[in-house]
């Protein structure tokens, strides 16, 4: 880690409408240089995301939960209490500017991550998130990512499942991907804490930081 960039672990869960406001305000003050980097680790109570490719509401299977229209890229997404939701606004305007080098470091730190956690993690070419094998040997879906880039700042960044509800995502089509399923670092029997997978994130965030350098 670096000391101009400040971690925030959330202590309790909050809104999702909360946060996201939260998120927008600290990527503003950082386009203007009046504030520092962040990232920002967090739980949502449950709730279905629509993001700017969700166009189509027959993914949207049963709202069960509220659903919010975001500014990141990607279709329907569910977050809720067990996963861990990582907001990432970094300046890109001294780093790389460069999109598919930022979501692709974004990916493969939280792979990393998830590997320091005894968890093999991996990209699917042609389908976006984070990709493991389930108990079968089949590809599920163990983490999402999502991000919004303004005028070189980001905004957004990731969501790993941890210990979620996963019936919870039966509500929608996880990110239009309806042939693969999501699974969970409980479901595979790797139980991670919040806390674990924060120290994790921690211990892999400089290579991530290196990447973005050019």
């Amino acid at each position: 880690m670096t000391s101009d960039i400040e971690w925030r672990i959330e202590p309790g869960r909050i809104d999702y409408a909360e946060a996201l406001a939260d998120m927008e305000a600290r990527a503003a003050a950082v386009t203007r240089g009046e504030a520092r980097e962040l990232i920002w680790l967090l739980e949502h109570p449950p709730v279905y995301t629509a993001g700017t490719s969700a166009t189509d509401t027959a993914e949207l299977l049963d709202p069960r939960f509220p659903v919010h229209r975001t500014g990141r890229g990607g279709r329907y997404t569910y977050h809720g209490p067990g996963q861990r939701i990582g907001y990432v606004v970094l300046d890109l305007r001294n780093r790389r500017r460069d999109v598919r080098c930022y979501v692709h470091a974004l990916e493969g730190w939280v792979i990393a991550a998830l590997d320091a956690c005894g968890i093999a993690a991996f990209r699917a070419p042609g389908r976006i998130g984070i990709w493991t094998l389930d108990q079968t040997g089949k590809e599920a879906k163990i983490g999402a990512i999502g991000v919004r880039i303004r005028q070189w700042v980001t905004l957004h960044g990731f969501a790993v499942n941890l210990s979620p509800d996963l019936d919870h995502f039966t509500g929608i089509v996880p990110c239009g991907i309806a042939e693969f399923p999501v699974t969970s670092a409980a479901a595979l029997g790797k139980p991670i804490t919040a806390t674990q997978f924060d120290s994790a994130l921690a211990a892999t965030f400089s290579p991530f930081l290196k990447a973005l350098s050019g």
